[in-house]
């Protein structure tokens, strides 16, 4: 048994050595961000690339339980399947999963049954497929960067509890990550140890992004630095300085040691215990649309004084983008007053996921801001949460600007992407009272143009122009020959995770005797395509377009371009052709037209 670290190329990964995944480890549950994010790397890579560790612990020669790196593991995997590398059957195996080991071996063939496959498995390998039809890129010299790409085997200590060892490192984590690295650079300039503790306390409440970041304060800090409603910070606090002096105030009041009755201890008790219920269900509400380290370069991004450099979200240069801002004490303390500002405004102004009442499971787009209210029965102050434009004015400002954002999350689903977080970020820190709708529909519009979705066909027409043409459907509504096929604000739809385009009249119908094969010009236009999710297009399949309107009509209700398309076939009497689908382009071309002044 080698016990010393082993440097691996990745392209010899499974031609070399067997891999299990034990049973208590979850599902593959990489998603397009994850996938993506892997492919970019590798495909950007320059020579001797590292792409990381992979933990195991050898069963027999050339035979691994994998302690930790699988869900990278079982995606370089379904990469090399795709690319039709050298993989020895077996080679990747999941103890006691046989509907994933049963996909593993079925991949790349047709027509698979799909109550016999793993569909995260299948995602996985569709979201490959995907990239490198919308990228074009060579395949053959993607295999040769794959040469170029290594990982580090590590081999566990003999006679260590696995299932032990497998929790404390989901737990923790092994390594040190750069942004525990960028807070230590951040603090160490710091001259006094009370600088220090504030410096601390603002970065660990800003770093709990699944929660409003004045709850991750105590109460009586909450109070100081926070309005009244505690919806923003208090205009006396403009600085570190004064963010330091409220909390040392604090601090002094709470060294006050005047004697306290058995009743006063009690109270106070009581009182803990219910701001940490409280807290735990804050934490369960939310979830952020991005993590702690990509915060920091959005945060990062919107100080800088250009909008243009894209670099700056890639967490490949993480320190490299933030190392200006531990130079001095002065940019240190300058970077976290303006990361605790930047959160605060974060969380009233972008949207989250939020998992309550009857979306307690699947979770729906929220934009709302926080405010305190005092219980009265119990005598202190809690949170709630409302519509951040709920003010009377418009009731459907909230609703569309939920809408357009989530618009925005689904399009660009790579933190490196999300540039139009750092550009809201960078107006409101300018001034409150922007229109965030007008900024993001301009953005959106820019993005449109520059896709050139007129002269585009089939996968090379860019994603925002589906999601960006149901924006304006949702926001103004559609009628077709006077019929209302779209009501202005359509109640409670909401954009889903779409990224697999779907060709409505199917490239190769499933029953060829009755339906004839369209021309590349027509099957690949856009009167004849809509963006649904990737198992919509998995259940889709060949299907005629009647086929698929009468048997899922909840995919259709992904789209609402699709949800046109559904009407025009009925207004047609079961019709769709060719004829139908270019004047469908035609209508909405017009509409992307009028709205973005082309």
């Amino acid at each position: 048994m080698n016990t010393q670290p082993e440097i691996l190329q990745v392209s010899n990964l499974f031609f070399q050595a067997n891999y299990e995944i034990p049973i208590y480890q979850r599902n593959y549950a990489w998603r397009e961000e994850q996938i993506q994010q892997l492919l970019d790397d590798i495909n950007t890579s320059s020579h001797n690339y590292f792409l990381g560790t992979l933990i195991v612990n050898q069963k027999d020669l050339d035979s691994y339980e994998v302690i930790d790196g699988q869900q990278r593991l079982t995606t370089l995997f379904l990469l090399q399947k795709y690319l039709k590398m050298s993989v020895l059957q077996g080679s990747l195996y999941f103890e006691a999963r046989e509907k994933s080991n049963h996909t593993l071996a079925m991949l790349g063939k047709n027509n698979l049954p799909e109550e016999l496959l793993s569909q995260e498995i299948m995602q996985g390998y569709k979201i490959i497929e995907t990239y490198f039809y919308n990228k074009e890129i060579d395949k053959s010299k993607f295999i040769e960067r794959l040469d170029n790409v290594q990982l580090i085997r590590i081999q566990v200590p003999s006679k260590i509890d696995l299932n032990h060892y497998f929790e404390i490192m989901n737990t923790r984590g092994e390594q040190l990550e750069f942004h525990e690295i960028a807070k230590a650079k951040l603090l160490s300039p710091l001259s006094s140890i009370e600088d220090k503790k504030v410096g601390a306390l603002i970065w660990e409440a800003c770093s709990k992004m699944d929660t409003y970041v004045q709850m991750n304060f105590n109460i009586h800090i909450r109070k100081k630095i926070f309005s009244s409603d505690w919806n923003k910070l208090r205009s006396s606090v403009r600085d570190f300085n004064e963010v330091k002096e409220k909390i040392t105030n604090i601090q002094q009041n709470e060294e006050d040691t005047a004697p306290k009755t058995l009743l006063d201890i009690l109270k106070e008790r009581k009182k803990v215990k219910i701001e940490t219920r409280a807290d735990i269900e804050e934490n369960e509400r939310f979830e952020s649309i991005i993590s702690f380290p990509n915060f920091i370069l959005q945060v990062n991004k919107t100080l800088s004084q250009s909008n243009e450099n894209e670099s700056l979200l890639d967490d490949k240069n993480f320190l490299r983008n933030i190392q200006h801002h531990w130079e001095s004490e002065e940019s240190c303390k300058n970077f976290l007053f303006n990361l605790l500002k930047c959160r605060v405004l974060f969380d009233q102004y972008i949207l989250k996921r939020e998992f309550a009442k009857d979306y307690k499971e699947i979770g729906k787009w929220s934009l709302q801001r926080i405010e305190a209210y005092e219980d009265r029965k119990k005598g202190n102050l809690k949170p709630k949460y409302v519509g951040t434009y709920d003010d009377g004015s418009d009731i459907n400002d909230n609703k569309t600007l939920r809408t357009l954002q989530s618009c925005l999350r689904i399009t660009y689903t790579s933190p490196k992407t999300m540039h139009w977080i750092s550009i809201v970020l960078k107006y409101l820190m300018e001034n409150e009272d922007v229109n965030v709708l007008s900024i993001l529909e301009d953005y959106c519009k820019e993005k449109v143009k520059q896709s050139k979705f007129l002269e585009a066909k089939g996968f090379a027409i860019e994603r925002i122009v589906f999601t960006y043409l149901d924006y304006i459907l949702y926001r103004d509504g559609y009628r077709y020959n006077q019929m209302l096929v779209i009501s202005p604000m359509k109640d409670n739809w909401q954009f889903q995770f779409r990224n697999s385009i779907e060709h409505f009249y199917p490239q190769n119908p499933s029953n060829s005797e009755l339906l004839n094969k369209w021309a590349d010009e027509d099957l690949n236009s856009f009167g004849n395509l809509a963006l649904i999710t990737v198992s919509g297009n998995s259940k889709f399949s060949n299907l005629p377009p009647n086929g698929k309107v009468s048997s899922y009509p909840s995919i259709i209700e992904q789209s609402l371009k699709l949800l046109i398309m559904n009407a025009l076939i009925n207004y047609n009497g079961g019709v769709w052709n060719e004829s139908i689908a270019d004047n469908h382009k035609e209508e909405m071309f017009a509409l992307l037209k009028a709205e973005c002044s082309l």
